[in-house]
């Protein structure tokens, strides 16, 4: 008897798991769609169109696009977290992705347990400029300025729980200074506002500040990555500008939802890497300062892990409330 009843249970598994082991065989027969948390029209949506377009070619099926902005990133990775995990719905995500879910937490969805990571696809600096009118000309001239005038100093961001306010908690950790941070809804509302010097610095991402820092309307002062950028050789890193252990970057990835075949996120894996890796993606990520990256699930699984934990850690140290 639990013998048979041992039978049973495996015939029922196989009956279940059948028809997915198929559908992961066949993968893909219809149209993908790529959700992308933020609205049309910015940096990150144009790379994910990119991608979205030699994915398709990758594939053999269209990758569409479909903008799902709101709550930092937020709804659109909750459509996609309760999605079906059969890889026909995908995340185009952001280090917001992680630093949303550090600064507010987030009820939906679960950034490590309710998504599969595909593959992550790039990654560069954040710039950190300030504006022509504040006067100073490094790192070291911001902190001695912010030391001598706590709390006189706004910071700029693109919204509460953004890389760019998250980053400008780490440089007040970091340089022991006091400096008010003013978030807006968007990169873009909060360069003007920089450029008209309401608010003096900025933590931008590279796509974002490029076109003002080549016309010389922003002072640039460091890059938050570990190593100096091909874009401007010349200008420091944090570190090299006396800040400690500041290696900050931005990224971009694809994840899918948590229980997708394993042989769907391989076949997905290897798409979305050899996209990355022709011309159209990769030209966009080294215009735009970043540095093409070629890895698997694991790889993407662990820099949320650490991502998320060192996020969380400058959240708590910050004491930060966020509405």
């Amino acid at each position: 008897m639990p013998q048979f009843h041992s039978l049973r249970r495996w015939l029922i598994a196989a009956a279940v798991l059948a028809p997915a082991i198929a559908g992961a065989q066949g993968y893909p027969d219809r149209p993908i769609r790529l959700i992308v948390p933020f609205a049309a029209g910015g940096g990150t949506d144009s790379i994910a169109r990119d991608m979205a377009r030699t994915l398709g070619e990758k594939l053999g099926q269209a990758v569409v696009v479909e903008n799902r902005g709101g709550g930092g990133g937020a709804i659109g990775a909750s459509a996609v977290a309760h999605a079906a995990p059969d890889g026909y719905t995908l995340l185009f995500a952001t280090s917001t992705f992680v630093t949303n879910a550090a600064s507010e937490g987030t009820a939906n969805y679960d950034v490590e347990k309710s998504f599969q990571p595909i593959a992550l696809i790039g990654r560069g600096p954040l710039l950190v400029v300030a504006s022509r009118e504040l006067g100073v000309q490094s790192v070291a001239e911001l902190r001695a300025l912010a030391q001598k005038k706590p709390g006189t100093i706004n910071f700029c961001s693109a919204g509460n729980g953004s890389i760019n306010h998250l980053s400008g908690e780490l440089f007040k950790q970091r340089a022991s200074v006091q400096m008010t941070h003013v978030p807006y809804k968007g990169s873009g509302p909060a360069t003007m506002d920089l450029l008209a010097n309401r608010v003096q610095v900025f933590f931008a991402t590279v796509p974002t500040i490029l076109p003002q820092v080549k016309d010389g309307r922003v002072q640039l002062l460091a890059v938050t990555s570990k190593a100096r950028s091909p874009l401007f050789p010349d200008t420091p890193t944090m570190a090299e500008a006396g800040i400690p252990d500041f290696d900050i970057s931005t990224w971009w990835g694809v994840l899918a939802p948590a229980g997708t075949p394993l042989e769907v996120v391989g076949k997905l894996n290897a798409a979305v890497n050899d996209a990355a890796a022709a011309g159209l993606v990769s030209r966009r990520l080294t215009e735009e300062g970043a540095q093409p990256f070629r890895g698997a699930p694991a790889d993407f699984a662990q820099v949320l892990h650490n991502e998320l934990a060192m996020w969380r850690d400058v959240v708590k140290q910050s004491g930060m409330k966020l509405d």
